[in-house]
């Protein structure tokens, strides 16, 4: 009997029928960077006996488009179903399935960083190189909002369960806009939620969902409404957050009044009671 190859090419049914999948989630491709942002965020890897298992995206059946894209993208036999169903949320739910089973797709995704099973806290971005605001794109696609908040004013939001993607979110957009967050999870769920408004907000939306990119089609009509939006006459846009340094505080402690340290600091007198009450009762560590 003859001896295998150690490193012979395993054969498979995509081989005979000379599929190319040698492309397939390569993540400098903006569409699919974008398509594993969204798998990380909505996606579901799930284990079966020996090497069966699969990949499903389940959405709103309004959305269903963009599983068409999937599959379109994807060089592996998958398939799309419907189903309507009844929810703690609605009398009836319609929904739209993508299901994808080839084990050589999984492991591919698996590798880049779509883990299986429970993955809501463990997802991070890439380690590979990737098209970076595509990636989030499909993040904020999955687990995002865009749109206006009751006010009127245009926001752009994630809710993720995972400290390594509103990090990163955090850091690209601070990057971009300059607009700073520090996230925390809440205490009813442990979830994070960021939110970016007005000028930072159309700023990010614009650079994300930029023309003839992939996404969803409401939400690309969010992001173009939100583009549109000019802030109304005599509002003033909110003043950058300040960045508190150890000499600053120094100097607000040392003044004999609010007034005084304003003046010197060169910030309104709220700001700096604000911090100072936060300094007197240990929200904040005090200077050196």
């Amino acid at each position: 009997m003859a001896e295998r190859e150690p490193n012979a090419h395993q054969f498979t049914l995509d081989d005979a029928l000379g599929v190319d999948t040698a492309g397939f989630m390569d993540l400098e491709d903006p569409n699919y960077a974008y398509m594993f942002g969204f798998l990380q965020a909505d996606g579901h890897l799930a284990k079966g006996a020996g090497q069966k298992g699969r990949l499903t995206v389940e959405i709103n059946a309004r959305d269903i488009a963009i599983l068409r894209e999937f599959q379109r993208l994807t060089p592996y036999n998958s398939s799309i179903s419907e189903r309507t169903r009844s929810t703690n949320f609605a009398g009836t739910h319609h929904s739209a399935t993508w299901t994808l089973c080839s084990l050589e797709a999984r492991t591919r995704l698996n590798e880049l960083g779509l883990p299986y099973g429970r993955k809501s806290k463990k997802i991070t971005p890439p380690r590979v190189e990737f098209s970076r605001r595509d990636y989030l794109r499909g993040v904020i696609d999955a687990d995002g909002s865009v749109g206006y908040t009751s006010q009127g004013l245009p926001f752009i939001s994630l809710t993720t369960a995972s400290t390594a993607i509103v990090a990163y979110l955090c850091f690209y957009t601070r990057k971009m806009t300059g607009s700073e967050r520090s996230p925390r999870r809440n205490q009813r769920d442990g979830i994070y939620n960021i939110m970016y408004i007005t000028e930072a907000a159309q700023a990010l939306t614009a650079h994300l969902y930029y023309p003839g990119c992939l996404s969803l089609k409401r939400k690309q009509a969010a992001a173009d409404s939100v583009a549109n939006w000019v802030r109304p006459t005599g509002s003033k846009p909110r003043p950058p957050r300040i960045k508190w340094t150890c000499e600053m505080d120094r100097i607000l402690l040392a003044a004999p009044t609010i007034a005084h340290a304003a003046a010197e600091l060169n910030y309104s007198q709220s700001a700096c009671q604000v911090r100072r009450w936060k300094l007197l009762h240990g929200l904040v560590p005090l200077p050196n």
